[in-house]
């Protein structure tokens, strides 16, 4: 059934959060049926994006394990910035059969920002663990001189040209659509948004010069920034990514607004039993220590990084809490 998701009623899902998601331990002891033959894992983006391959490598490593016999199978659903995903794993059986992979944006922000959603991100997903966090990233293409090489440059550009000030995204609504908003509104620039389905046709339209910069996770950018294609200006994380430490962080360009460190987690349906839970955990876990999977990770930008089930719905509850009040300023809803 299609859940309207009210401003009020999200902030009680908020408070409610402790009551009905963080206690996944105490869920009904029921026959697990471990392990899994073969576990489908939901991705909502395109295939090739940073996001994908986090899913992939996680996906390749949990076989043999207490929760399934054999490597997840991996299903891309792109499209609506990942509400697709989500909304297959919500009619899933609650078996641990399917999980689903997403960035934190689709259950902590798109509350704020649509007044129906089709599924809700409290009651219909328990959380499973963190897998990845990633820094998001300004990259700018062809279309910007070369003279423009940090934030300041971009803005004082963008001023001088407004018919040309745009970024992509990969998701109305998503982190880095926020990103650019929270810029333009720091700076009293107008920055007209380009929504897209995923990061990697934004980018190809950067490079081609079709639109001036992307905002996006920053690994999906360094193919083409080693290559000299486009140029990263700025980096969203506390500290600068190690694989790209020439970028200054917003934060040390005078942006300390714009710091933020996304993660991708992955959900199952809700009343999944807590031993399939606490199985599907550990493998994850244990696939993360990995380090074929940490240096695969490394190399498109993401930080291998877990966490029990309670941390994550912690950290959900407390990013749904943090965007509120800036998801409001910024004035952007799914009907404007």
């Amino acid at each position: 059934m299609t859940l309207n998701v009210t401003v009020t009623r999200r902030r009680a899902l908020a408070l409610a959060a402790a009551a009905s998601v963080v206690p996944w331990h105490r869920a009904v002891a029921q026959p697990a049926g471990l392990p899994i033959e073969q576990p489908k894992f939901l991705y909502g983006f395109p295939a090739g994006s940073s996001g994908d391959i986090a899913c992939r490598r996680v996906a390749e490593r949990i076989g043999g394990t207490a929760y399934a016999k054999n490597a997840a199978v991996v299903e891309n659903r792109p499209g609506a910035g990942g509400r697709i995903a989500l909304d297959g794993l919500r009619s899933s059986p609650a078996d641990g059969s399917v999980l689903a992979m997403s960035p934190y944006s689709a259950t902590s922000i798109y509350p704020h920002v649509y007044r129906k959603l089709s599924y809700d991100p409290v009651a219909d997903f328990v959380p499973v663990s963190i897998a990845a966090v990633m820094h998001h990233g300004l990259a700018v293409g062809p279309m910007v001189p070369a003279s423009v090489t940090d934030v300041k440059g971009f803005v004082a550009w963008a001023k001088a040209n407004p018919d040309k000030a745009n970024y992509g995204s990969p998701a109305a609504g998503s982190t880095p659509h926020f990103l650019g908003a929270l810029l333009g509104l720091s700076q009293n620039v107008d920055l007209k948004h380009v929504p897209y389905r995923g990061s990697v046709p934004g980018i190809t339209d950067v490079v081609g010069g079709q639109i001036a910069a992307m905002f996006t996770p920053a690994g999906d950018f360094l193919a083409n920034h080693r290559a000299g294609k486009l140029r990263l200006l700025a980096t969203s994380g506390r500290a600068r990514l190690p694989f790209a430490s020439d970028v200054a962080t917003f934060g040390e360009q005078g942006l300390g607004e714009l710091t933020t460190e996304e993660w991708f987690g992955f959900y199952a349906p809700a009343r999944t039993p807590a031993a399939v839970v606490t199985a599907a955990n550990a493998a994850i876990q244990t696939a993360l220590r990995d380090k074929g999977l940490v240096d695969g990770l490394a190399v498109v930008g993401l930080l291998a990084q877990g966490s029990t089930p309670d941390e994550m719905a912690r950290s959900q509850r407390a990013e749904f809490e943090r965007w509120g009040p800036l998801v409001k300023r910024i004035g952007f809803t799914a009907d404007s």
